[in-house]
């Protein structure tokens, strides 16, 4: 344990609050706490690993790397969505994106291999797994993404949906009377190539 001179983290949902990789703080843990809603099936567990870390190593620190953070230089009419402005003014609903510490690398990486300049190139990146999600680079920039305000919209993904008319949500809540925890433990969990 004495040769560990620092851990990091990948946290999933750093909302609009984090633009770049950050060490720790008691600020940066509530910050993160603010943001469980926003990723309720992540972050909680997220933050589990670093107070855990915290505890076995006080003195090393922590540092965390978000999956949206890449998604920050996407520009408003990339990332809000045709919904009245109030929801995005009070619940910061819009497009966050995913898997971003992957996209960066790829588009990084394919540079590299390809000699070209990373800072002048148009790139479409693929994250394909379980999840997975496609993203347009511009100039070293992310410029849009499949995934949403929530890893859910987008490609069909192993266990996802994927984009769907969203007035399926309501039709099967009311015919299969279906609870808003039912029908998002459909969309994340039993449905895409499941």
């Amino acid at each position: 344990m004495g040769e560990i001179n620092a851990v990091g983290h990948r946290m999933v949902h750093g909302g609009e609050l984090f633009a770049t990789s950050v060490i720790v703080t008691p600020e940066v843990l509530e910050q993160l706490r603010s943001l469980i809603p926003l990723a309720p099936l992540h972050n909680p567990a997220n933050i589990m690993g670093v107070e855990a870390v915290q505890e076995i190593l006080p003195n090393v620190p922590n540092v965390v790397v978000f999956d949206t953070a890449f998604f920050q230089s996407m520009k408003p009419e990339h990332y809000l969505y045709a919904l009245p402005m109030e929801y995005y003014e009070k619940y910061r609903i819009r497009r966050y994106g995913f898997h971003g510490t992957s996209h960066d690398y790829i588009s990084h990486r394919a540079c590299e291999i390809l000699g070209k300049e990373y800072s002048s190139t148009k790139i479409i990146s693929c994250h394909v797994g379980n999840g997975a999600s496609i993203t347009a680079i511009m100039n070293g920039k992310a410029l849009t993404t499949s995934l949403g305000f929530t890893p859910l919209e987008g490609l069909v993904m192993g266990t996802r949906c994927g984009d769907i008319d969203p007035a399926i949500v309501p039709f099967l809540m009311k015919t299969e009377g279906l609870s808003a925890d039912e029908i998002d433990t459909i969309m994340n969990k039993r449905s895409g190539v499941l």
